[in-house]
């Protein structure tokens, strides 16, 4: 396998999940709530997963835990964002703190112990003598090809069904989606769950597939770089994929430097993808200054149905 290929390999690994957590909180913002918590859900699922499956065998078991925690968690934002019109950066925020704090206390009884076994692989054994695609896709795990898959029923939903086009308006100009009679309330309470579901999954599959035992804050920021990549996406699935993967390149060239004996600190080089992110969201932002963002209209506006603009 050449140079190319292992980061290629690398990339994939280490952005599928981010790309888990992209994807869900596309789905979240584009029901107009904006999300910050994916730090402390991504930590919870990545936790809870290990504890599940330590104490089980059961990867089904530990993916079920870690999607009731998620709907819980989701149940909590979707309530304070959506019933009482909290503030939705305040509420993203309390619950990244709540996260963090409570994986760290949940943890303690597991850390540092490595999970009895892997998620599977799925071999495609007919790929292993195409060049590239065989040492790429031929035996990627299930939680990668679901991510796959993801990204392309994600990306038809929301720009090929009515059912996306629900969840555009009611992102976009809710007064206007709740006189054609969409219920903005009850679909932006399920679209917070399922989003923050495909968070915790994120967290999970990072402890199952890419670091497999768990340590405190072992996300390390990446729950941050997930929202950034939805700025990246412009909200959008497929992009998403992209720009998950880039980060994930740009991880994986900071760890082969460090591998060919350069003398650079390894913290200088454990930098790279966050001062990456920051660079591009600068340039994003100067580019598009006098363009459309993308951005839901409505994101972050509480909807107040008595209200009259």
């Amino acid at each position: 396998m050449d140079t190319f290929t292992q980061i290629v390999v690398a990339a994939i690994s280490s952005g599928t999940p981010l790309l888990f957590a992209a994807l869900g909180g596309i789905l979240i913002e584009r029901s107009g709530i904006i999300q910050l918590g994916a730090e402390g859900i991504m930590l919870l699922g990545a936790v809870i997963s290990c504890m599940t499956f330590i104490r089980t065998g059961s990867l089904p078991l530990a993916l079920l835990a870690v999607a009731g925690i998620s709907i819980a968690l989701g149940l909590v934002h979707a309530f304070m964002t959506v019933t009482l019109r909290a503030n939705q950066t305040v509420s993203g925020l309390a619950m990244t703190l709540f996260g963090t704090g409570l994986s760290a206390y949940l943890g303690k009884s597991v850390a540092g112990t490595p999970i009895p076994g892997s998620v599977p692989k799925l071999d495609l054994n007919f790929l292993d003598g195409v060049p590239f695609l065989g040492d790429v896709f031929g035996h990627l795990n299930v939680l990668t090809w679901l991510s796959f898959v993801l990204v392309v029923v994600l990306h038809l939903y929301i720009h090929r069904t009515s059912w996306g086009l629900h969840l555009r308006a009611i992102g976009d100009n809710p007064a206007t989606a709740d006189v054609m009679g969409i219920r903005v309330q009850t679909f932006r309470y399920g679209y917070v769950i399922a989003g923050t579901i495909l968070i915790g999954l994120a967290g999970a599959d990072m402890l199952l597939a890419y670091s497999p035992t768990w340590t405190e804050g072992m996300t390390a920021g990446r729950g941050w770089i997930a929202v950034a990549l939805i700025i990246f996406a412009r909200w959008n699935p497929v992009r998403a994929l992209l720009c998950a993967y880039f980060f994930g390149a740009m991880d994986t060239i900071g760890f082969k430097i460090q591998l060919i004996g350069s003398e650079i600190p390894s913290y200088f080089l454990k930098m790279i993808p966050y001062i990456v992110t920051i660079l591009v969201l600068m340039y994003l932002g100067w580019r598009s200054r006098n363009k459309l963002s993308g951005t839901p209209q409505s994101l972050g506006l509480p909807y107040i149905r008595e209200q009259r603009f």
